[in-house]
């Protein structure tokens, strides 16, 4: 084999990679805080919770292998609105910017939907994920119901202008 094939593709839902949303996540997940039943919520039932209400899910493939994942999860109607959620790069792709290129294709695709805005939720402790998350163009917001125990961080990324 050749290590020519470095190249991180970026690919929507397909079933075959319904394990692999759950399993990036989880391993992200755990190594900071703990599970809650949100996270089972969505993770164990992808195509019932995000993409059957209209949002989307990302994946970076490397060598055709699952390496990345991120969701858009339809949050609002009028106006639309989404969350940007569950985004995970497994440790042994990190470094190759696959958060941004996740984070970039979903940020394009809810544009194309005419979003007005994509909020997520995160933890002050993962500054890599804030400061990737600012390069895309979020700012930070006041935290209002968060899904999560662990948020103490909301952003917010206006697409009207």
């Amino acid at each position: 084999m050749n290590d020519m094939n470095n190249e991180v593709k970026i690919i929507s839902y397909e079933p075959q990679y319904k394990e692999a949303f759950k399993t990036l996540n989880e391993e992200w997940i755990k190594t900071f805080f703990v599970m809650e039943s949100s996270d089972y919520k969505l993770l164990d039932n992808p195509e019932e919770y995000i993409i059957n209400k209209g949002g989307y899910i990302a994946f970076a493939l490397l060598n055709d292998e699952a390496v990345g994942t991120c969701a858009l999860v339809r949050a609002q109607e009028e106006p639309l609105a989404f969350e940007l959620s569950k985004m995970a790069v497994s440790p042994k792709a990190q470094g190759k910017k696959i958060g941004y290129l996740l984070g970039n294709a979903l940020v394009e695709k809810a544009r194309e939907l005419k979003a007005e805005k994509i909020f997520l939720e995160t933890n002050s402790i993962l500054v890599p994920a804030i400061k990737l998350y600012e390069k895309l163009g979020f700012k930070h917001t006041e935290i209002t119901n968060p899904g999560y125990d662990r948020v103490d961080v909301q952003m917010e990324l206006d697409l009207k202008s």
